[in-house]
């Protein structure tokens, strides 16, 4: 096993989830909720063959792009968040089919 720095040129290429999961950190309040569950359906979806491996990236892109936020109040408005999050990928998903 070897270990590089993340701040290596080719890092962003090699794995392009690793900068939106930076922006979503930096990102409104519920991103990371969303990209949660976002890339949950996407993996789903690829392990079904629905999508190619290179599409879940896509699918997380497509539904933070998709989304408003607003930060959750309680675990109510966080789980009707991370639903319709879950529909939004499902969408992104079938625009992809």
């Amino acid at each position: 096993m070897t270990f590089e720095a993340m701040d290596q040129a080719d890092h962003l290429l090699r794995f392009p989830g690793i900068q939106l999961a930076w922006e979503t950190l930096r990102g409104a309040s519920g991103s990371c909720a969303v990209l949660n569950a976002s890339n949950e359906v996407a993996v789903d979806a690829f392990l079904n063959k629905r999508i190619r491996f290179d599409q879940i990236q896509d699918v997380n892109r497509a539904t933070l792009d998709s989304m408003s936020f607003s930060a959750p109040t309680c675990l109510d408005a966080l789980l009707a968040l991370d639903a319709s999050s879950r529909s939004q990928a499902e969408q992104s998903i079938l625009k992809m089919s």
